[in-house]
């Protein structure tokens, strides 16, 4: 029996040419720059053996792959399961957000070993890949998960694609003149991945404002299984953040400490997290809805190379302020988080960073003599580009989505899944509404 249509569907949501086109165009073009470009690094071509002799290395668990695949894994889970569950919050949006996070992610991880090994890993006109590029597009990719949540349920597939394409692009070139030009300490991505992606994502969701979203007002909240599974999404991030934050730090003391320092960071976090949520409800009642961000936001601040008790302070003191928002409408609360959970987190790392150089960090090699005052000016000049790039390009992108041809929703439907996506006949009864007190209950 076929579903009735929405009332009022004034644009052309049909995706049956269009979507394709999109995908199979850009994977042929995935395929033959690729093809063109891309090789094995020296540790993952067939040429290890003598690579190994070259080096003087005894044994094969000397490779690369057997200190980073690990963490690749968790990194790799914290972008497809982690960010995917995380936005399942809105009651009749869990397939957009699950799926079209997939979508965005497999997308996005090729395009970012291109753009990234372009600038990164080009030699004698090929990109050399290897497990660390791999984590590296996953960096790269999470920041594109980070601005999805901004624009979650108003956007189409192929406006997602397309934002991706850009972003990634800009993020490419954003980390390059970060870490090869200025050549700041980045720590856990503070500039290039959270503050770039949130502020790129909110200005993107502010281009694409729309004045007549009320229309879908009753699809913007969650029901007792979307906060759950939402929940689950946090959890996974919250678990494999360790790995996030030491994944590709040099191999030894620092990523021990990158690691340990995460780890208490995010235990102590989840305290203060429920301890604020707690003391802010009139009657002592805990919100699911503030725990599933905020349980991760203290993360976000942990610095890489500094004791364990800094990182704790520096989350515990941004709370009570967040907590006050929770009432707002969760699309709003979704675009408040990226603003409080995820850009001012890393705004403050920056200027912890600043304000303790001297502690944080040892010059070495070719920047050896810069003193602590002159690399604070360079991590200043770092968020500055940050934010820029954030800020044109998501202005840019934005103003690229407006455009009427990417097939979006009308506002009366937007934050509903069927209307990219075939929902089974059950997702329609007492069930998927129990707790929406807007649909009557069937006889």
């Amino acid at each position: 029996m076929e579903r009735p249509r929405h009332q009022g569907m004034a644009k052309n949501t049909c995706m049956r040419w269009r979507l394709p086109l999109v995908c199979l165009l850009w994977e042929v073009a995935m395929i033959v720059l690729f093809g063109v470009f891309v090789r094995f690094g020296p540790e993952a071509d067939a040429h290890w053996e003598e690579e190994k002799h070259q080096m003087n290395l005894t044994s094969d668990i000397e490779n690369d792959f057997y200190f980073r695949y690990p963490s690749f894994q968790d990194v790799h889970v914290m972008i497809f399961v982690g960010f995917g569950f995380l936005m399942t919050f809105l009651k009749r949006y869990g397939f957009g957000a699950v799926g079209f996070n997939f979508l965005l992610a497999a997308f996005g991880i090729q395009w970012a070993l291109l753009m990234q090994g372009w600038f990164h890993s080009f030699q004698n006109g090929k990109i050399l890949i290897g497990v660390e590029n791999l984590i590296n597009a996953d960096f790269c990719v999470g920041s594109v998960c980070v601005a999805f949540g901004a624009i979650l349920g108003k956007t189409s597939p192929i406006q997602l694609l397309v934002m991706t394409l850009f972003q990634v692009t800009l993020f490419a070139v954003n980390e390059y003149i970060l870490l090869n030009l200025l050549h700041v300490k980045d720590a856990g991505g503070s500039m290039t991945i959270h503050t770039f992606g949130a502020y790129f994502g909110l200005t993107v969701t502010r281009v694409l404002y729309r004045p007549n979203l009320e229309q879908s007002k009753d699809k913007q909240g969650s029901v007792y299984h979307s906060d759950l599974f939402a929940m689950i999404g946090t959890l996974y991030l919250w678990m494999y953040w360790p790995s996030f934050n030491s994944a590709i730090s040099e191999h030894g003391d620092a990523q021990h400490r990158a690691a340990i320092n995460t780890y208490c960071s995010l235990a102590a976090c989840v305290l203060t997290t429920m301890a604020f949520s707690s003391m802010l409800q009139k009657k002592g009642k805990l919100d699911m809805v503030s725990r599933e961000p905020r349980a991760l936001e203290q993360c976000f601040v942990s610095l890489q190379h500094t004791p364990g008790p800094l990182s704790k302070r520096d989350g515990a003191r941004e709370e009570p302020s967040r907590e006050q928002g929770n009432k707002a409408p969760l699309p709003w609360l979704c675009t408040t988080f990226l603003h409080q959970g995820r850009s001012l987190p890393e705004a403050i790392l920056t200027i912890s960073i600043l304000c303790r150089f001297i502690k944080a960090f040892d010059f070495t090699g070719s920047y050896k003599t810069r003193t602590p005052s002159v690399q604070g000016g360079f991590q200043a000049a770092g968020i500055f580009v940050s934010l820029l790039m954030a800020f044109a390009g998501g202005a840019l992108v934005g103003a690229i989505l407006k455009l009427p041809i990417w097939g979006d929703a009308a506002d009366e439907n937007c934050f509903e899944d069927d209307i990219y996506w075939e929902v089974p006949e059950d997702e329609e009864s007492d069930v998927y509404h129990m707790h929406n007190p807007d649909k009557p209950a069937s006889p």
